[in-house]
């Protein structure tokens, strides 16, 4: 018992003092397992005695016991040893490890200042894009506006030369003619139709582009609004640190989301939608352009036409004056020569009353001198010249009978004449009165500029 109680003190000192170098004992062969090779229950109670039989059970021999504490001191230097290294490689350990962590801290809040910087350049560039874009799409429907009061200003140039064509259709037959205010009646009315097409068209176009930079404006929104959003969120992850208090383990997040977009994909796609709005803004801007350009243009070819109806009306109109002061000056020598006729009738029917009173006495001269008797029934030179007078007077009377005859017809074609003279100038008095009362005096409501009814 003192031997072992010397080899734990032994043991004991050597624990305490671990820094304290000094060479191991190795035991010159191993430790046995058992402290006699011999088997208690097959030793022969005759090699010891009865009495000193059980004192000699499980014991150790001395060089046991010496192997033995040398081992258990060699077992705690090395366990001193291995503690040191642990010590050591523990302090190094936090050491790198805490230079790691603010290493990797002040390098995540770097990319996370560097995306912040990153996600504002596009949130600035999304933001001016979108109020370019509404600007543009204002623009575009002022433009529209234009466009539908164009529309409307064209109705009543239409309605005007709808009228021109519906009050010239009830000329009367002579003067119903197609003449050149009818063809460019007609023109002007399929310019008008076609303008109409045109604006009609246009209206829906710049429809559509105003459907289109509104949906492109509403997809820079949203990915500007999730820029707001992110950077917001990025900006308050910056603010973390270690003395922060609402930070905690959140071991599910460390994982990559499926739907993750990569840096490309994300910048392309903030890129592609200010690129669309880039195109379509372009479009706008020209199709605003062409707006411009139909209503001037559709504005100087009816101020164009409306001019050349208008010329052709005077033109008419004065062809028509003209047409009827002939008329008129052919009407006052027909009733000049219908007097002189009816005049030329009544010296006739004198003149063959006159010729009849002659032939009358030369027949009765002629009767009495027949009733001379016998031989006094003479074909003398009165008798002669008797038959002589009646035949003139006859010739004559036959002569003057069909003068009196052609006088009358003469008048009667005088009176034909007269009549269609006076048909024909109430023909170019209707036709006057509708083109320059009716059509013209129309044509004043007619809009000057359609350019100007745009804005109003």
């Amino acid at each position: 018992e003192d031997a072992r109680a010397g080899a734990a003190s032994g043991g004991g000192s050597a624990m305490a003092q671990p820094d304290e170098p000094h060479p191991p004992v190795v035991p010159s062969c191993p430790l046995p397992s058992k402290t006699c090779d011999v088997v208690p229950t097959e030793r022969p109670r005759s090699c010891c005695g009865m009495a000193v039989a059980g004192l000699r059970t499980a014991k150790y021999h001395l060089p046991e016991w010496h192997r033995r504490n040398a081992g258990v001191c060699y077992e705690a230097y090395t366990a001193g040893e291995q503690a040191e290294r642990g010590r050591a490689e523990a302090k190094h350990l936090v050491k790198h490890a805490a230079a790691s962590a603010q290493r990797a801290q002040g390098y995540s809040k770097a990319t996370l200042g560097q995306r912040l910087q990153d996600i504002h350049f596009w949130r600035v560039e999304l933001q001016k894009e979108i109020m370019e874009l509404d600007a543009e799409t204002n623009l575009l429907a002022a433009q529209k506006l234009r466009l539908e009061r164009a529309l409307d200003a064209t109705e009543v140039p239409y309605s005007v030369v709808i009228d021109n064509l519906e009050c010239r259709e009830r000329r009367q037959p002579p003067d119903l003619v197609i003449d050149e205010v009818e063809k460019q009646l007609m023109k002007e009315a399929d310019l008008i139709r076609d303008i109409r097409d045109l604006l009609k068209r246009t209206i829906i176009q710049a429809a559509t582009q105003i459907r289109s930079n509104r949906i492109q404006k509403e997809n820079c929104e949203l990915d500007w609004s999730d820029k707001v959003e992110t950077y917001n969120i990025d900006d308050k992850c910056v603010g973390y640190c270690t003395d922060s208090t609402d930070v905690q383990y959140h071991p599910s997040s460390v994982k990559f989301e499926e739907n993750a977009s990569t840096p490309k994909s994300w910048a392309q796609f903030s890129h592609d939608n200010i690129s669309r709005a880039e195109q379509e803004k372009l479009a706008s801007v020209q199709l605003r352009s062409l707006i411009n350009n139909i209503i001037h243009d559709a504005s100087e070819d009816l101020r164009m036409q409306r001019a050349a109806v208008n010329e052709a009306f005077d033109s008419h109109c004065r062809e028509l004056d003209d047409a009827k002061l002939r008329l008129e000056n052919h009407l006052q020598q027909i009733l000049k020569d219908i007097g002189d006729e009816e005049a030329n009738i009544v010296n006739l029917k004198k003149a063959i009353r006159d010729k009849e009173a002659f032939l009358k006495v030369a027949h009765t001269r002629l009767y009495d001198r027949s009733s001379r008797p016998n031989v006094e029934l003479c074909r003398d030179e009165p008798q002669f010249r008797l038959v002589n007078e009646v035949e003139e007077l006859t010739v004559f009377l036959e002569a003057l009978k069909r003068k009196l005859m052609e006088s009358e017809q003469n008048l009667k074609n005088l009176e034909e004449t007269r009549m269609k003279l006076e048909k024909e100038i109430a023909v170019k008095a209707n036709s006057i009165f509708i083109d320059r009362q009716k059509c013209m005096g129309y044509r004043v409501r007619y809009p000057v500029d359609l350019e100007v009814a745009s804005y109003k």
